[in-house]
């Protein structure tokens, strides 16, 4: 039995992976979707870029999960990675999920276009926070009026800290156990620093023909490919 630890994106909290959880659950894996620290139900707690890692850390030992099976998708990738390097021997694989990875010393923000400055000033308009998405935002992703509706109402203004402090790595990301997910739609290659991980033995790349919250737009599809993960 996989123990899914489920880490969405920037704004969302535990409640993104509620339709994936039921098709997890149903094949008698074990499924811990995560609220990171500022968002959601948490919403108030400050949070920078190491405590997201820790909250991740702390889910995996709070629990003492053994085999898991670490989802990071989107922003969450950067606190997913490195949270599974620190996990150890209880890591089975870390799946990122259209994320970003993690680079030592690198935030979040550095690795957009313009060196992150556009977000920095948004964040430092909107009182330390990078304010919820419009609709817009979502629109040629492949999902609903509906879906899209459900995701603005439930995001929360990101902790900006999170997105502008730095990561730090214990050890190189291509030697860890890891599957990238490439949603196509719209984007269909991955990034540069993701295709050069991708050359390590370790890494390995599936593709999603959907947009870039696929827990929405294709529940019952990222939960048959995570479970073919776990038993991979």
């Amino acid at each position: 039995m996989a123990n899914f630890v489920l880490v969405a994106g920037a704004r969302l909290g535990s409640w993104a992976w509620d339709e994936v959880v039921l098709y997890l659950a149903a094949a008698g894996h074990g499924v811990h979707p995560l609220t990171l620290s500022g968002l959601a139900e948490k919403r108030g707690v400050p949070a920078g870029q190491r405590t997201h890692v820790q909250d991740i850390v702390d889910e995996v030992e709070r629990h003492d999960l053994r085999h898991v099976v670490l989802v990071g998708h989107s922003y969450s990738g950067i606190p997913s990675g490195q949270a599974a390097g620190r996990i150890g021997d209880r890591l089975s694989r870390v799946v990122f999920l259209d994320a970003s990875v993690p680079a030592d010393g690198e935030p979040f923000v550095s690795a957009w276009p313009d060196g992150g400055a556009m977000m920095r000033a948004s964040i430092a308009e909107n009182g330390g926070f990078w304010p919820v998405a419009s609709v817009a935002h979502f629109e040629g992703h492949g999902l609903s009026d509906g879906q899209i509706a459900r995701i603005v109402a439930g995001s929360t203004p990101h902790p900006g800290a999170t997105l502008t402090e730095p990561a730090v790595l214990g050890g190189p990301l291509g030697d860890l156990p890891s599957t990238y997910i490439k949603c196509t739609l719209g984007d269909p290659e991955p990034s540069d620093d993701v295709a050069e991980l991708l050359t390590s033995e370790h890494w390995r790349l599936i593709e999603m023909d959907t947009g870039h919250w696929p827990m929405f737009s294709q529940p019952r599809e990222l939960a048959r490919i995570l479970l073919d993960i776990a038993g991979a």
